[in-house]
């Protein structure tokens, strides 16, 4: 019969899961966890354009981003919430996907609009001015819908 050294096999097992639970970066990021989902809409000379957004408000869902997304419907996006308006940069690595990457103050209105991104390059992409929000949307988008610099940006998490 084997005999185990620890009197209570079973806390050893559990220890021994939360430390392999803990040292899985997928695990401890809480990577399965879908992110929350809002309408989003941008009013623009051409009329609405609604998008549903997935929202990143957490520093290691902003830090994961869109990164490992292969696939993106064209009505959908990811919102990026700052607890306030600064410069924000930002980059395509590990991200498949060509976006555009819309900066928003913090009254809800596009500042700049960062078109086609190349996907998985780690050049730096300037908010060029103060921006609390951002928005990204696959390559093509602002140009296809008339989006530009000016136009307001309405969801729930944009006071």
């Amino acid at each position: 019969m084997l005999r185990m050294p620890f009197r209570r096999p079973r806390l050893l097992i559990v220890a021994f899961l939360l430390l392999v639970g803990l040292l899985s970066p997928g695990l401890a990021a809480g990577d399965d966890v879908p992110l929350p989902t809002e309408t989003l809409t941008i009013v623009t000379e051409k009329g609405p354009q609604q998008f549903t957004v997935e929202v990143a408000a957490t520093d290691a869902q902003k830090a994961k981003g869109l990164m490992f997304r292969e696939r993106m419907a064209l009505n959908e996006g990811m919102l990026f919430l700052f607890q306030a308006a600064g410069e924000r940069y930002f980059w395509m690595k590990n991200t498949p996907l060509s976006l555009d990457i819309i900066f928003i103050d913090d009254a809800g209105r596009i500042i700049h609009i960062a078109e086609g991104t190349t996907p998985f390059s780690e050049k730096t992409i300037s908010s060029q001015g103060p921006a609390q929000y951002v928005l990204e949307l696959l390559a093509g988008t602002s140009r296809r819908l008339g989006i530009k610099p000016g136009d307001q940006v309405e969801t729930s998490s944009i006071k």
